[in-house]
């Protein structure tokens, strides 16, 4: 028999993603139904994306001018870390390209070579994406004028209530239908152990072939009824508490993302057209909730516009993310804190890895096995560029830092560590999702600068290689001198006078 009845359990952003993307690419083949209550609240504060999130919206075929309307979005050309490495340091994790790369070599083995004579250069002087954002200024170009050097890479800041409804519109008009109401049970096959059916307070019950967790950190299918078991990564990644707090813009929206480290975690500000995303990340061993609290209302810019709200999270990943006949996606599914805006970004790939291993008949254990396998090493590879940015810290002020420095990490990220730091090299899988550059920017940003490089770099003289990093800066700041202002592109995309909610 044919897999045909999907129940999506749980709307927000996870829902209406896995909603979207399946309406759009199986639509024809499946019944698709969403069961969310308009009572459960979402979590809904993974505003700020990563590049991939436009190979989404391509695939949907959603117009980006529509979009950044509809979702008060803005640009994001990186994240900047402050206070991450020292106290009174900061640098950027910048999208898109650095440099100049060479068969074999790339250009921050040049740069290490360089910066040994000249110690005042910066990394980041040859990052067009990083001069574009501290200069505000953004208009998306392929291409590096007159060269075959990569333009701007980026992503988005979105208001992510807006961009869940923006998506639920786009899937009833594909033919998901959507029913109001709160599973109270669910209803397991004897013989195999398959979720068969779920049951809503009304006393509607819906039967499924596919059922997709959406439920958020309960787990309510993956964990509850199927015992999918969590690996707890809490040791490596203490925080385990955030507050959320909403304010008025009080000035044109920058293109990146701020991360501001504190003495007990970090926090974030993301803007938007109409307002700014602000959030206390910390760890309940360190801070109270009080003092948090306190700390959040204090710090933020502008006036809040909702009461902080409290999120209880533990780092970690559902050991089995598809077990039997249910798939978890979103927050069901595991949780990395939001350091490098990749929550919206592995409910993408967990439905698109789904797609692409999609039961025809029937629900194999090959797909399964091979399902998991790949989410497994996904998020491996994210945990430890996460656990990178709070090992290689150089603060002394205060406890929290203290035990992150000193904390084992795991084998992998120490031999990545070690690597860098003896011989400037970075290999990585090549299904990880941060590339060779970003783990480049945040080591050498947070004071790991390599004691070597490689000897390919010696292969140009000292006169070359003073050339080299001229024309690169040079061009790099007559490509940025060219850009309007974020604002200006902004306000042309979107048709809008003024930038508003």
């Amino acid at each position: 028999m044919t897999l045909r009845r999907v129940v999506v359990v749980g709307g927000g952003t996870a829902g209406w993603i896995s909603a979207a993307v399946l309406s759009r690419l199986l639509g024809n083949q499946l019944d698709i139904t969403l069961i969310e209550s308009d009572d459960i609240g979402t979590v809904g504060v993974g505003e700020a994306t990563i590049p991939p999130i436009l190979s989404l919206n391509r695939a949907l075929g959603i117009d980006e001018a529509d979009f950044l309307r509809e979702t008060s979005g803005t640009i994001k050309l990186g994240i900047q870390f402050e206070g991450w490495g020292r106290v009174d340091d900061s640098y950027m994790h910048a999208f898109g390209n650095i440099g100049k790369d060479y068969p074999f070599c790339s250009f921050h083995h040049f740069w290490t070579r360089y910066r040994q004579q000249h110690p005042e250069s910066s990394f980041w002087d040859y990052s067009l994406n990083y001069q574009a954002s501290i200069t505000g200024r953004f208009a998306p170009i392929e291409r590096m004028e007159n060269t075959s050097l990569p333009g701007l890479v980026y992503a988005y800041h979105f208001d992510a209530a807006r961009y869940a409804a923006y998506l639920r519109r786009y899937s009833e008009n594909l033919g998901v239908k959507r029913i109001e109401g709160k599973v109270c049970d669910v209803q397991l096959n004897s013989s195999n152990g398959y979720i068969a059916s779920v049951g809503l307070e009304t006393g509607m019950t819906i039967d499924g072939d596919l059922f997709i967790d959406c439920s958020g950190f309960r787990g309510l299918l993956i964990e509850q009824q199927l015992h999918a078991g969590y690996d707890d990564w809490s040791h490596w990644l203490p925080c385990n508490r955030a507050l959320a707090v909403q304010t008025e813009a009080v000035a044109p929206p920058i293109p990146f993302t701020r991360s501001i480290a504190h003495d007990a975690g970090w926090r974030w500000q993301i803007p938007l057209q109409h307002r700014l995303g602000n959030g206390l990340v910390y760890c309940d061993s360190y801070l109270s909730h009080d003092d948090a609290q306190s700390r959040i209302l204090s710090l933020v810019d502008g006036k809040p516009i909702t009461e902080p709200r409290p999120i209880v999270f533990r780092t970690g990943r559902r050991r089995q993310q598809w077990q039997k006949n249910c798939v978890a996606i979103g927050l069901s599914s595991g949780f990395l804190e939001p350091l490098e805006s990749t929550s919206i970004h592995l409910i993408q790939t967990g439905i698109l890895r789904l797609i692409k291993l999609f039961p025809h008949r029937a629900i194999s254990s090959s797909d399964v096995a091979e399902y998991n396998r790949q989410s497994r090493e996904e998020f491996e590879h994210i945990r430890d560029f996460i656990i990178l940015h709070y090992k290689v810290n150089r603060r002394d002020d205060s406890e929290f830092w203290r035990y992150c420095a000193s904390m084992e990490i795991p084998d992998s990220l120490a031999h990545k560590i070690d690597l860098f730091r003896s011989t400037g090299k970075v290999y990585n899988p090549q299904e990880d999702l941060f590339s060779d550059i970003a783990w480049q920017q945040v080591l050498i940003g947070q004071g790991v600068v390599p004691e070597d490089y490689h000897p390919l770099a010696n292969a140009m003289t000292e006169v070359h290689v003073q050339q080299l990093m001229d024309n690169i800066k040079g061009l790099i700041r007559r490509t940025v001198e060219k850009l309007p202002s974020h604002e200006q592109w902004l306000k042309k995309m979107t048709g809008s006078r003024k930038l508003e909610g």
